[in-house]
């Protein structure tokens, strides 16, 4: 059985879709608004995130954008805007999958399924990534060889993102896209000063001008070195 938040503020297609989800053997927690999503995220622990966009107090792209902060369990959207500019935005966010309404019960749980047979079980933030290194979302900073390192909203989102990826090379481009949204990737420089100045905290934590897990790729980008290398 998985844990399904399902963060839905119409009451009557969030009753179908509890129905919905109760019989193919989910549990499903629901929230009505994004505050309480991100009450019941950390709270709950679920395996599976069913996000609306319109949202109340906080809409479905804040919740998003927090959620990866917290966690990397899969992500669907299900939303009434189904232009493509959202379905874009969405899944460059990090939603994993998009489901515009209206939409039919079998393919929504054909995604749920989906998703769920492809992704591990969500890790949180807080939880420990890798030997040696935890990110801690409330404080906006990274415990490294059992030291705190305080960090910049940059550089928190570059090393999740770093770590998420951990012995995968990420290019120069694909950082600014997804840390500074800069899909033209323009201000390369700044990656370059963003990784130098996250090193250095790193090390400076753990008392070691040679201890950090991130490795610079002459020609590509950047990667975060896994526990086993």
């Amino acid at each position: 059985m998985t844990r399904v938040l399902l963060v839905e503020d119409d009451p009557d297609l969030a009753l179908a879709l509890r129905t919905l989800l109760d019989r193919a053997g989910h549990e499903v927690v629901r929230a009505d608004n994004g505050r309480e999503a991100l009450r019941l995220l950390f709270a709950e622990r679920p395996g599976l995130l069913i996000l609306d966009i319109g949202l109340p107090e906080l809409d479905g792209w804040e919740v998003l954008e927090r959620t990866r902060d917290l966690s990397d369990l899969p992500v669907l959207l299900l939303t009434a805007r189904g232009a493509e500019t959202d379905r874009v935005r969405g899944l460059r966010s990090g939603a994993d999958d998009y489901l515009p309404k209206p939409f039919g019960n079998e393919e929504l749980l054909a995604r749920v399924e989906a998703l769920l047979r492809r992704s591990a079980p969500g890790r949180f933030a807080g939880e420990s990534f890798d030997t040696g290194l935890r990110l801690v979302p409330e404080r906006r900073s990274a415990v490294w060889q059992g030291q705190e390192a305080r960090l910049s909203d940059i550089e928190y989102r570059l090393l999740q993102l770093l770590v998420r990826n951990r012995g995968r090379v990420l290019t120069t481009e694909q950082l600014l896209d997804r840390v500074w949204d800069d899909p033209d990737g323009t201000g390369r420089e700044r990656v370059k000063f963003a990784v130098l100045r996250l090193r250095r905290k790193l090390r400076q934590a753990a008392g070691d001008e040679a201890a950090d897990p991130l490795e610079a790729v002459r020609g590509l980008g950047y990667r975060y070195r896994a526990a086993d290398e």
